[in-house]
């Protein structure tokens, strides 16, 4: 109802009776008889058996009106036909009666160049998804259709809205690809000629066309047209597509600071594959220079695995073992970044922790992490203090130099959290503290309360924590401010 934007009086198969009768007569027999009974509502006859949809499912459909104008809806079949639309088109492969006067080969031969189509299908796409978002509409039994035939004289089952382009690709992509024009019921007509029922259609081919354009898309409507045409650029422009793919993978790696080399291992790129259904890594690059992936998703996959198996690599023991050595042998004192001190520990990484934003005149701690190097905490932070036994062990003495406690002219993140009560202008008093002090604002966030209260979080950038001091203290001093506190967690 959603779908189709129908209301609930126009769903016509509320009420619905099934009729199963031996042979094919019988059903147009019956059909007979049930006409003469009640009055067929205009335009809601189908005839499926004479036209079976693409999945081989074959009745007769009619919608009546009942004696106290309640429409209701018939269909009449076969037994066979029954099997087929109950158990599909597979389940009695075996079955040998032929109950509508067709020979058992030729319903059989029809049912495979069916399942033939759907094969081609899934050998031509490399995408797992696209092939599944096919089949899923080819089986959609409540979608309307169209029909039409060909210059000989056979049927082809449409979505409603098809146009000859449709048509052509449902003969073979190698029609569809060198179509130049169409002729309906012997007419010339233009691509999006909307494709009626009963229409006789004839294509058009060329040796000399040029191929798909991209405009077909917007006039197709089935979407086996659509994957058909979108599979003919991915093959024509697989190369440069893949060329493409390679580029762009590694720009976004240069600006993201990345070394794709180190993520472009084959257990890490078996993940990737799998992931998104791709056969080769080629394809993943043609998949990125068409645009049906984006290069980011790609590298986090990468990025996830490369992450995974190094901190699979380096276990709680490694980092135990490491610190204990280190404490053993009372190395000398090794200057780190940001005017770090850090025990012993040449050639680290150090980070500082986004948790409790240490700065300069802090009190701080190093926390040995698994394959990110150190991260400094000011020891008051709650995830230090919250720490369990076994990971304190990890702890290792950390300090500012001495031109970091002074400031040596780097700038640090830090945050603070003002509470005050919601008045008007509170924030630009907030604002213009930051401003005068010439200290750069990189975030703020405001949360009020129904009590009136109102929560202020700030990021900005500082030299240390004397100037952080200051700060506070002239932001206490703002009307209305409750209490001013540093980010611990």
């Amino acid at each position: 109802m959603v779908n189709q934007h129908k209301t609930l009086d126009q769903i016509y198969d509320i009420f619905a009776i099934r009729i199963i009768v031996d042979t094919v007569k019988d059903c147009y027999a019956a059909l007979g008889v049930i006409h003469e009974m009640y009055k067929p509502i205009p335009g809601r006859f189908k005839d499926y058996i004479a036209m079976p949809k693409a999945n081989m499912y074959q009745s007769l459909h009619t919608t009546l009106i009942g004696p106290k104008g309640q429409p209701f809806e018939i269909q009449i079949r076969t037994y066979e036909m029954h099997r087929t639309a109950e158990y599909g088109i597979a389940a009695h492969w075996k079955y040998k009666e032929a109950q509508n006067g067709k020979t058992p080969e030729t319903t059989e031969e029809e049912k495979l160049s069916w399942l033939r189509q759907i094969l081609e299908w899934q050998k031509d796409m490399s995408d797992n998804r696209e092939f599944l978002s096919l089949l899923k509409n080819d089986l959609d039994l409540f979608s309307d259709s169209v029909y039409c035939f060909t210059p000989t004289g056979d049927v082809k089952n449409l979505p409603a809205g098809s146009t000859p382009l449709d048509f052509a690709y449902s003969i073979h992509s190698a029609v569809g690809n060198k179509m130049v024009g169409a002729r309906v019921n012997g007419k010339l007509v233009t691509f999006d000629y909307v494709i009626q029922n009963g229409d006789r259609i004839e294509v058009i081919t060329s040796q000399n066309s040029r191929g798909p354009s991209r405009d077909w898309l917007n006039i197709v409507k089935s979407t086996q047209a659509k994957n058909k045409i979108n599979q003919w650029f991915k093959t024509e422009l697989k190369e440069d597509n893949i060329q493409r793919g390679k580029e762009l993978m590694s720009a976004y790696c240069k600006t993201k600071s990345i070394v794709l080399s180190d993520l472009l291992k084959p257990e890490f790129m078996e993940a990737c594959l799998r992931k998104y259904g791709f056969r080769d890594w080629d394809s993943i690059y043609a998949a990125i220079g068409h645009g049906g992936l984006k290069e980011g998703q790609i590298v986090n996959k990468l990025q996830e695995e490369y992450e995974k198996k190094h901190r699979k690599e380096m276990t709680d023991e490694k980092v135990l073992e490491t610190l204990s050595d280190i404490r053993s042998e009372h190395p000398a004192q090794i200057k780190a970044k940001g005017g770090i001190v850090v025990q012993g520990i040449h050639d680290v990484a150090v980070h500082f922790s986004k948790c409790c934003s240490p700065v300069p005149g802090d009190e701080i701690v190093g926390f040995v992490t698994r394959g990110r190097g150190v991260s400094i905490h000011r020891t008051d932070c709650i995830n230090v203090l919250n720490l369990s036994e076994e990971e304190r062990a990890r702890l290792i003495d950390a300090e500012w130099s001495v031109t970091g406690e002074k400031g040596d002219g780097e700038l640090y993140n830090a945050e603070l959290k003002i509470y005050s009560y919601n008045r008007n202008g509170v924030l630009l008093d907030v604002s213009r503290i930051f401003t005068e002090n010439n200290i750069d604002v990189s975030s703020m966030t405001v949360r009020t309360s129904k009590q009136g209260t109102a929560t202020i979080s700030v990021g900005f950038s500082i030299n240390g924590k004397e100037q952080l001091t200051v700060l506070i203290s002239k932001l206490r001093s703002i009307e209305s401010v409750l209490d001013v506190e540093r980010t611990t967690g």
